[in-house]
């Protein structure tokens, strides 16, 4: 992992959520693509491993940070622009599912706050973060890549703080779209399905349908969404994939229920 960083590059991503799962995956397919990346997550150790994981003349940062915190969220992006001295790519990723099974009349006050903290909050917080840096650099402009599901559409069962915050995403990213046009700020989302993460690992045993039956569900491999983010990244800012649905061909999205 290199440490000599040009200044001058505006092929620059923050990742967040980059400690595993698909943050892991897109962080090291921009690196490939010859991003540099900031990574960022809660946990050093992990964030440390994605960067082993990058090819050695990597251009990578790792930034420990609670996207939930708004002095993380500052220190994340004063960290980007020390070492960068641009950005191009907020891919915002950081997100929990909360505790599964759960009722809406058993879920827990504690709960849903950490998962709209973390989903909805957290992701508000890098884009501003984002978007402030974006609109006063130069060349102005960027794109914010925010990661919504299958769940921004359609719920699972016991399901409604994630459900909740990833219907809110949707407006989020709509309204960062329209915000950040006079800037050439893009924003788009991918609605990601069944992709074989820690998070999904329960789809592999049986997961409880809308029917209360229980059934083992498809998934796809965490780089076919990786490369679905690089292919939108590397747009230019005068085109946008506004929305994407990438997912396992055959889990029970359409027709759920």
């Amino acid at each position: 992992m290199s440490n000599s960083l040009s200044h001058s590059t505006t092929r620059t991503a923050v990742v967040t959520g980059a400690g595993s799962g698909i943050g892991r995956a897109v962080a090291l397919a921009l690196s490939g693509a010859g991003w540099s990346v900031a990574l960022a997550g809660r946990r050093p150790g992990p964030l440390a491993e994605t960067a082993a994981l990058a090819a050695p003349d990597a251009r990578m940062i790792t930034v420990p940070a609670d996207v939930s915190r708004p002095e993380d969220v500052d220190a994340l992006f004063s960290a980007v622009r020390e070492t960068f001295g641009h950005l191009g790519l907020l891919f915002n990723n950081a997100g929990t599912f909360g505790p599964g099974g759960v009722p809406v009349e058993d879920l827990a006050y504690e709960d849903w706050r950490t998962v709209v903290d973390t989903n909805l909050t957290g992701a508000f917080l890098c884009a501003q973060g984002a978007y402030r840096l974006m609109r006063a650099q130069d060349p102005q402009g960027g794109r914010i890549i925010n990661n919504g599901s299958i769940s921004a559409h359609t719920p699972r069962p016991h399901s409604v703080a994630y459900t909740a915050t990833k219907h809110a995403i949707t407006g989020l990213t709509k309204s960062l779209s329209l915000d950040g046009r006079p800037y050439r700020i893009a924003c788009g989302q991918i609605d990601i399905g069944n992709a074989a993460t820690d998070m999904t690992e329960r789809m592999r045993t049986g997961t409880l349908q809308a029917n209360g039956e229980t059934a083992v569900e498809p998934v796809m491999a965490a780089a076919d969404v990786a490369r679905t983010v690089v292919h939108m990244a590397d747009l230019p800012l005068e085109a946008n994939v506004q929305f994407a649905t990438v997912m396992a061909t055959a889990m029970p999205y359409v027709g759920r229920g």
